[in-house]
């Protein structure tokens, strides 16, 4: 098998979807937005992209997602994006609202401001964009800090779940090592599903 096996998929009920596309299909990966249970169960992983946070609970509320979407983040990996962060967050504040708790941290909404204070930033040699960005804090147990923007921490990782404040897809240099990171992690949790997957 080859590594066009790791299917990525990307909720796609609002935000930026299509922009992970070129970054998934640098790495080798497929693309696959999804917004279906049916969908849900075809893919390796998901990408919670950026977007509006309350727009996206109130969509996968009135869609009937929430149940099937818990089930599939129990057991594989997914990578929240800005509004995808706060989606993952155990707690959110400024203001408080429901999230799925995935990742041990609490996310204050809008931690640097509103739109005009959105800014580009390097992070790990990458530029990247902080747009509306929330900010984490209280991380909890064995949280590893992939990155630091300000004193607070950006790119977090517990396991086969990853969390970022900032939008990497904006950049067109393809593919942007957070995508690269999120897509090995992808392809070592299907090799040890199926140690007999060689990628090429």
């Amino acid at each position: 098998m080859s590594k066009k096996d790791a299917t990525i998929g990307v909720l796609a009920l609002q935000g930026a979807v299509e922009l992970h596309r070129p970054h998934i299909e640098a790495c080798g990966a497929d693309f696959k937005a999804v917004k279906t249970q049916k969908q849900f169960e075809d893919i390796d992983a998901f990408i919670l992209p950026g977007g509006e946070s309350t727009t996206m609970l109130r969509l996968i509320r009135n869609f009937g997602l929430w149940d099937a979407l818990a089930e599939n983040f129990k057991t594989k990996p997914v990578w929240g994006i800005c509004a995808g962060s706060i989606l993952m967050a155990e707690k959110v504040t400024n203001p408080a609202q429901d999230s799925f708790g995935i990742l041990p941290f609490t996310v204050e909404r809008n931690g640097y401001g509103r739109q005009l204070e959105s800014h580009h930033s390097d992070i790990n040699g990458y530029k990247v964009s902080f747009i509306r960005a929330p900010i984490i804090t209280d991380i909890g147990k064995d949280v590893e800090i992939l990155a630091e923007h300000e004193g607070s921490p950006v790119w977090v990782q517990k396991g086969n779940k990853i969390a970022s404040t900032f939008h990497p897809e904006l950049t067109e240099d393809y593919p942007s090592p957070m995508h690269r990171h999120f897509i090995d992690l992808v392809r070592s949790g299907l090799s040890c599903r199926f140690p007999s997957l060689i990628y090429t």
